[in-house]
């Protein structure tokens, strides 16, 4: 599968489109941002924080060794715990919350796979996950739970396990950086769809339950600044899941901004919400 990214970044809004074996999914769904693109995430844009071969608590060099296979497996290279982000940014909760939706946007179109970072891609005769329906083309690629902790790890130096129900029962996670520890608050999901949508904030986790009633998937609400026609809420996640867009198209599996619906499974089957981000 040859995928090619498209990412335009704006003070405004970031657009995205995906081409996916030589036909381009557009995306109907926006964000809009308060913070210029230097003010939001500068060090990722230019600096050593968002060069992916850093990624890892593990040398690029040594990510397809034979060591490296034999302990990791076909989850490949752990991710490394990120510092805190630079004390030149202004770190208001508004900017947290918008850093961790424009971090999550910066691998729209990875594919959905059982990674521990995105850009871990095995070869093809690496060993195949376990967890994985079907046989599947090794790609760049990341989980639902570890891209949510990817992302909060990158962007805010906030490192949560990449295991979906861990994380789902998390009071603190580690960071920001290696020696501190951040308080996370439960959510417990609202009687209506109208109040559980007004519950939630830019950055908080939702947990969805599978038709066992357990915690199977997370992902992250998006909240005010998404912008869709149709005004439904947005969140961004890792899914292997389709389901259509607003235009009624069929939205990639992997990680793409998806609407919640009150029919939508993520409404229906959600268990609760984490928030790290404080007031």
């Amino acid at each position: 599968m040859t995928t090619r990214f498209i990412l335009v970044l704006s003070a405004m809004f970031l657009l995205f489109a995906v081409s996916i074996q030589g036909q381009t999914y557009q995306s109907p769904y926006r964000v809009k941002f308060s913070f210029t693109d230097q003010e939001l995430m500068g060090d990722l844009l230019t600096g050593v924080r968002g060069v992916w071969m850093e990624q890892s608590s593990v040398p690029f060099s040594d990510w397809y060794t034979e060591s490296t296979k034999r302990r990791y497996k076909s989850w490949g290279p752990p991710s490394k715990h990120f510092s805190a982000p630079d004390s030149n940014f202004v770190k208001t909760p508004q900017w947290q919350r918008e850093r961790i939706i424009a971090v999550a946007l910066r691998f729209s179109g990875y594919a959905y796979q059982h990674h521990h970072i995105p850009d871990w891609e095995p070869p093809v005769d690496w060993p195949q996950n376990p967890l994985a329906k079907a046989p599947v083309t090794p790609v760049k690629g990341i989980d639902c739970s570890n891209f949510t902790a990817f992302v909060y790890n990158l962007a805010l130096g906030i490192k949560p396990t990449g295991d979906v129900q861990d994380q789902s029962l998390l009071t603190e996670m580690p960071g920001p950086g290696e020696k501190m520890v951040t308080k996370v608050w439960r959510i417990e999901k609202s009687e209506s769809y109208e109040k559980m949508v007004t519950d939630f904030k830019t950055g908080d986790l939702l947990y969805i339950k599978n038709k066992a009633g357990e915690v199977s998937h997370v992902v992250i609400w998006v909240g005010k600044i998404g912008v869709s026609r149709d005004n439904i809420p947005l969140i961004i996640d890792s899914t292997s899941e389709g389901a259509k867009d607003s235009d009624g198209n069929l939205i990639p599996s992997g990680v793409q901004l998806r609407s919640v619906r009150s029919s939508s499974w993520y409404a229906k089957s959600l268990s609760h919400a984490l928030r790290v981000i404080a007031d």
